[in-house]
């Protein structure tokens, strides 16, 4: 009896034992189950990541594609894009960037560093593509203003994820997608930009050419013809009378002396004498005399906080330009009776302010008109601001004459002293 019982405690205890052992047996079975289904998310995980570097991959040799027009590289990217998401089978893209602002005048005109560039935009939509499906989108950015987007949507409707049907990874893919296109559009925009501002500045050295020749043919060149003829006058009576002598040689002395006037004329359009001499402040204040004894337009000059404010000459010239090309265009087209012009340091700005009370023109009407024409003096001053680093503005009113404003860094310019 006693035996009995042994063998059946014994018995009891292998139970429990192999019990126990099924029970390791079902947790290993289980942690092996949940390695798998780790391992499954695991790689779909880095598959969906293999994708999403493919596309911005791809992307990017997209955008190293010489001669792919905005509106193929929109489909390109489109379909990259509904290859890379969870369901491509079912996914469909529409992609949109709008065409550039005409000008960096402003519609109030008070952006003056951008625009001039090329006005391109476009549009993809995938084949089927419903916008009334539940989508992901992105803004696509250019220098922080909005200029498009892109967005994915499913076909069909699909389990719930991270964001509606879609992945947390997708919604970090999307707009590292829209951030890439936004840098392609303004590299394109900026190297068409380029492209114009090279196009206008040969024009410009053209034009300058001919008004130089001009002024040396038409002008200077007559002049000094008409000179050698007064002289060989004389030179060719073998004993001129005193009488002749002295009325023709005041008339000579006269010509030679306009001339001589006409060659200074256009050495200080071409470089303002002075300038590195006297400094910026001394030779506008010159310059803006010599436009009140020449041309009878009253114009004031003012310069605050500028003693001891060092410019170099880069930006020296520029500003110069700036007022002589303002100056010019108001006493061509404004009807002005009274400019000023006021140079005004406020650290860490440089300020030129210019106004005038002449006719005013309507600029939200003109812009477009600006940009057609490619007005070179409103784009060179443009230009030359935003060389400097700086912006111009433009406000006028019909009636109520114009105020150009220009801002520019006067930090660490080196240089001349004022």
């Amino acid at each position: 009896m006693g035996e009995t019982k042994r063998t059946k405690a014994e018995l009891q205890a292998e139970l429990g034992q192999l019990r126990a052992e099924l029970d390791l047996l079902q947790v290993d079975k289980r942690r092996h189950a949940c390695l798998a289904v780790e391992h499954e998310l695991t790689v779909r995980a880095l598959r969906e990541r293999v994708k999403e570097l493919n596309c911005l991959y791809s992307i990017t040799r997209l955008a190293q594609r010489e001669g792919l027009s905005l509106a193929e590289l929109l489909a390109e990217v489109g379909v990259l894009v509904c290859a890379s998401w969870q369901y491509p089978e079912s996914a469909r893209a529409r992609l949109r960037i709008a065409g550039a602002p005409e000008d960096g005048l402003g519609a109030g005109l008070g952006g003056g560093l951008g625009g001039g560039l090329d006005g391109a935009g476009a549009e993809y939509e995938s084949p089927g593509y419903q916008p009334g499906r539940p989508r992901q989108q992105s803004p696509i950015l250019l220098r922080g203003e909005r200029i498009g987007e892109v967005e994915v949507a499913y076909l069909e409707d699909r389990p719930e994820a991270d964001e509606g049907p879609f992945l947390r990874e997708e919604r970090h893919l999307i707009d590292a997608v829209a951030d890439t296109l936004g840098r392609i559009v303004d590299a394109r925009r900026a190297e068409a930009h380029l492209r114009t501002l090279s196009r206008e500045l040969i024009k410009a050295q053209e034009t300058e050419r001919q008004r130089i020749a001009s002024e040396l043919h038409d002008h200077l060149a007559q002049d000094l013809a008409t000179l050698k003829l007064g002289m060989d006058g004389i030179l060719e009576r073998q004993y001129p009378s005193p009488e002749l002598v002295r009325s023709t040689l005041p008339e000579l002395a006269s010509g030679l002396a306009s001339a001589i006037q006409d060659i200074r004329d256009l050495a200080y359009g071409l470089l303002p004498p002075g300038l590195e001499d006297l400094g910026l402040v001394s030779t506008l204040a010159r310059y803006c005399q010599d436009i009140v004894a020449r041309h009878g337009l009253a114009v004031e000059f003012y310069a605050d906080g500028m003693d001891g404010l060092r410019l170099n000459f880069q930006t020296q010239i520029n500003v110069y330009r700036i007022v002589q090309e303002s100056l010019a265009n108001i006493r061509k087209h404004a009807q002005a009776s009274r400019v000023t012009v006021r140079l005004i340091h406020s650290h860490p700005s440089l300020i030129v302010r210019i106004e005038d009370d002449g006719r005013g023109v309507d600029l939200d009407q003109r812009l477009h008109e600006f940009y057609q024409l490619k007005k070179m003096g409103i784009w060179g001053m443009r230009e030359r601001a935003r060389l400097l680093g700086g912006r111009i503005t433009f406000r006028s009113k019909p009636g109520k004459g114009m105020r150009i404003l220009v801002e520019l860094p006067a930090q660490g310019s080196g240089g001349q002293d004022e």
